[in-house]
């Protein structure tokens, strides 16, 4: 495949040095508290979903039992309103004793015996975003060794209640403090979106180095509106973002909503496609006991999950970007493969899009595509045009193998054993060849 120049430089920015600590080589994977549960901390009037250790157990239970860590969902994130309101006598956080009456070491325990790990919150600044302790400049280093003592294997640290320049001391003081004490811990800060996330305020080079993901624009939120207001913010300032990606350094576009109340589930497929072109973490905030068998197969879907996880750590960009409100986008993988969304902003009714892979800058050749959500295959020709039919507010995902020396009998159906030719109704569209 021709790749666009800018392209080809996020590949060689790949060989930035990242955050010394060798974790996250893919983006990682799991469930996380926040978008879903907030800071519901009624335990005596809703036991089932208030921020307590039952709540962790039971999401621990549930990526263990259900199918998901098989998959590399591996994290069972707490966020913000875990502590109690008062640090203890040595000066060191410690969880809310109703709420969390094992503490977290015991919860860490209980995670870890099922082969997944455990992430928490903290923040910079003098109070957490709801008004629990921080961890400000003073307070890093405990904070870091009691994280690290109760063997906790990823911090979200965020920045309410903090200001630029402790911003700019802190985040790297925390990054050292947690390789400081010997334990592998994931780093996820939340500084450049504090920073407007974009050049010259943010040096994603220095973030690399100092981070293993970063949150770079607002909080989701559970609708569409909020979905594709993040999608504009990336793909709109791609020629930044994309660059800084590389594996163990991960631009976070925020949790994925599938399977709470929000989104369609063709806008579910579409939030899920696009997390994937964007290499992003991959943190699902839903209620796992209740999920739908339709929200959980677009989460479980595991060719969406392998581009999502593709080595070569590249983000995709998007390519194209119609006046009929159609875009698509591209992600290299390995192997010389490919990932291609069409993508429709429409409202109105499915969108026939007609386009040939050659005009997308493909090399001459034949390809081999996978549609990720149906798995049906199909084998097509650089030059050949197609019509994809995109739902409103929907996508068609397609996995593209390495481009193969032209073959007629593939393109022209001569052997008799082979299944009919497909003809798409499209006019002057050619037909594709189904395997």
């Amino acid at each position: 495949m021709h790749l666009p120049v800018l392209v080809i430089a996020s590949m060689l920015a790949a060989t930035t040095i990242a955050l010394d600590n060798g974790l996250m080589k893919t983006p990682p994977m799991g469930w996380l508290a926040w978008e879903r549960f907030r800071c519901d901390i009624d335990c005596d009037n809703d036991p089932k979903n208030c921020i307590s250790e039952k709540l962790f157990m039971d999401m621990a239970d549930r990526l263990s039992e259900d199918g998901w860590r098989e998959l590399g969902y591996v994290y069972v994130n707490i966020d913000d309103c875990w502590a109690s309101k008062t640090r203890d006598e040595k000066g060191r956080l410690q969880a809310d004793p109703k709420r969390f009456p094992g503490g977290i070491k015991k919860l860490a325990r209980y995670v870890h015996d099922r082969g997944l790990k455990l992430g928490i919150y903290g923040d910079m600044g003098t109070y957490t975003c709801m008004g629990y302790p921080g961890t400000p400049l003073d307070k890093i280093k405990i904070d870091a060794q009691t994280f690290a003592d109760w063997d906790v294997d990823m911090l979200k640290y965020d920045g309410c209640y903090s200001n630029e320049t402790e911003q700019e001391k802190g985040y790297p003081l925390m990054s050292k403090a947690l390789n400081a004490t010997g334990r592998p811990i994931a780093y996820s800060c939340s500084w450049p979106a504090y920073q407007g996330g974009l050049p010259p305020k943010v040096n994603y080079t220095e973030l690399g180095m100092i981070c293993n993901l970063w949150r770079n624009y607002g909080d989701i939120q559970d609708s569409w509106d909020s979905v594709q207001s993040i999608i504009d913010w990336v793909f709109n300032n791609q020629d930044v973002l994309v660059p800084a990606a590389a594996p163990g350094m991960w631009n976070d576009p925020d949790m994925l909503i599938v399977g709470d109340f929000g989104l369609s589930m063709d806008q579910s497929r579409a939030q899920m496609a696009l997390w994937a072109i964007m290499a992003a973490p991959l943190f699902v905030s839903n209620d796992l006991r209740t999920i739908s068998s339709g929200a959980q197969n677009i989460l479980q879907n595991k060719l969406a999950i392998s581009i999502n996880q593709d080595p070569l750590g590249i983000q995709g960009r998007r390519i194209v970007k119609e006046k009929s409100r159609i875009e698509v986008y591209l992600r290299p993988l390995s192997n010389n493969a490919s990932a291609l969304v069409f993508f429709s902003r429409r409202t109105d009714m499915p969108y026939r899009y007609k386009t040939s892979l050659g005009k997308l800058n493909f090399t001459t050749g034949i390809y081999k595509i996978t549609d990720v959500f149906t798995y049906k295959t199909e084998v097509l020709k650089d030059s050949t045009d197609f019509v994809v039919s995109i739902n409103p507010t929907g996508v068609v995902m397609w996995y593209l193998s390495a481009p193969a020396k032209l073959n007629p009998r593939l393109l022209f159906n001569h052997d008799k054993h082979q299944r009919p030719v497909h003809r798409d109704d499209e006019k002057n569209a050619i037909p594709l060849v189904f395997l």
